[in-house]
């Protein structure tokens, strides 16, 4: 089990809580448009507070179990305002050991580095102490900054999955990025804090 808080150089990552429901609620509808054109079609409820108490409730109830994990990042100096999000979901143990990376970031605060500084933190803890052996990122073609991010943090291009996600009622073909644990070609940078 991870803990509820980590920093990293210039941010704070909180796992999903309670406390934090109405911030993320903001967040996300503060982002609506921004973010619109990469993720599914989202219903009203999904910018409320009752649904992200709820949401908050089964991400806890996912890290008990070391299902996933949801990061929710913030400034220091104005912890009450998130400003972007980390996620590590459908952890697979046995004989896979991976787990997929989700992560978005308020366009307010994009080509600053915090999300490559987020990302460091978060795929550290993936690999140590979750020991996961690998960390699979999927992104759109055309979304180029996601790409250079990914690329930037070692990952490299497995495949190209056809008409992966439905994003905006649309199948939408997503190439397939992963990055490994003992890769000598790539290795784990040191996350700054």
């Amino acid at each position: 089990m991870l803990k509820q808080q980590y920093d990293a150089k210039r941010l704070i990552l909180r796992q999903s809580c309670p406390q934090l429901a109405q911030a993320a609620a903001d967040y996300l509808k503060r982002n609506r448009d921004f973010l619109a054109p990469f993720e599914p079609v989202r219903l009203p409820e999904y910018f409320s507070l009752p649904f992200w108490q709820t949401q908050m409730e089964q991400d806890a109830r996912q890290a008990r179990q070391g299902q996933g994990y949801r990061f929710w990042l913030s400034l220091p100096e104005r912890p009450e305002q998130l400003i972007g999000m980390a996620h590590l979901s459908q952890i697979s143990r046995g004989c896979f050991q991976s787990c997929y990376l989700g992560y978005h970031m308020d366009q307010q605060f994009l080509r600053q580095g915090y999300m490559t500084e987020a990302l460091e933190r978060v795929l550290s803890l993936a690999f140590e102490p979750l020991g996961l052996h690998r960390v699979e990122a999927n992104v759109m073609p055309s979304n180029a900054p996601s790409l250079a991010l990914l690329k930037k943090l070692g990952f490299h291009q497995e495949g190209l999955a056809l008409r992966y996600l439905k994003i905006q009622g649309q199948w939408e073909d997503h190439l397939h990025m992963a990055k490994l644990a003992d890769d000598p070609e790539n290795p784990m940078p040191k996350p700054q804090s």
